[in-house]
């Protein structure tokens, strides 16, 4: 199998990414991670997790391949109490060694969103300043990471790839062919506690000023940024990343 070090020196990204979709067709989440995390990007490759409705699926999959893989968590401040519990809570229930907090630039923030209100006028300029902008400075170490996108959770999402070039880094996404049904019941089997605020009917969780139930009907995501266009933070869209 040629190696990581030597693919980098011979291959162009869109040829690396050809491989990686041809060489890991069929496999299931645990091997593409296993394959991903070990032999492709070794020591170059982060998991971001909201730790919100489903996160505890793809967080459990990473601890059985390798719990000290950096668990990038985006605090933006405007986050629920629930959510920062519930990253402690699956912590130390699953092992996890290497949790990496980010936030805002406080600079930035005193510059941008001094009173706080930024998400009242601009919810992009505040995704921006809070999510965007501090996980692009996180990843600059890294050459790939790893998503808990669904096909299923909204339209912008629906022909998510397993592995995708992004930017200058490599996305992998080993939950995008992942139905409701199948995570239903891996969180059943496993026994992983749901997030506190999924019972309340939030199926996607983001920052508190931002996030709503899901009406019946609905799909996951709708909740967020309800009443606007908008349906990602920006972190998942073009080259942000």
């Amino acid at each position: 199998m040629t190696s990581a070090v030597a693919t980098d020196k011979l291959e162009t990204a869109e040829e690396r990414l050809e491989r990686l979709l041809d060489e890991t067709a069929g496999f299931d989440a645990i091997s593409l991670l296993d394959r991903m995390i070990h032999q492709e990007f070794p020591g170059k490759i982060a998991l971001v997790s909201s730790f919100g409705a489903e996160s505890a699926v793809l967080l459990a999959l990473l601890a059985e391949v390798d719990r000290s893989v950096p668990v990038v968590f985006l605090d933006t401040h405007k986050l629920f109490g629930e959510t920062l519990r519930y990253r402690d809570q699956l912590q130390s229930l699953l092992g996890l060694t290497n949790i990496v907090t980010v936030e805002p630039d406080p600079l930035e923030v005193e510059a941008e969103d001094s009173k706080g209100i930024l998400w009242t006028r601009d919810v992009d300029a505040c995704c921006a300043l809070r999510k965007v902008r501090p996980l692009a400075r996180a990843m600059e170490g890294y050459d790939a990471w790893i998503t808990g996108r669904k096909r299923f959770q909204a339209s912008t999402r629906s022909t998510v790839p397993l592995i995708e070039k992004s930017g200058t880094k490599f996305k992998i996404n080993p939950l995008a062919d992942w139905s409701p049904e199948v995570i239903a019941e891996f969180v059943a089997t496993r026994n992983l506690p749901p997030h506190p605020l999924v019972a309340d009917g939030y199926l996607s969780i983001g920052c508190m000023p931002c996030t709503r139930p899901v009406k019946p009907g609905e799909d996951a995501r709708a909740g967020r940024w309800a009443g606007l266009e908008k349906t990602e933070c920006g972190i998942h869209v073009g080259n942000s990343i």
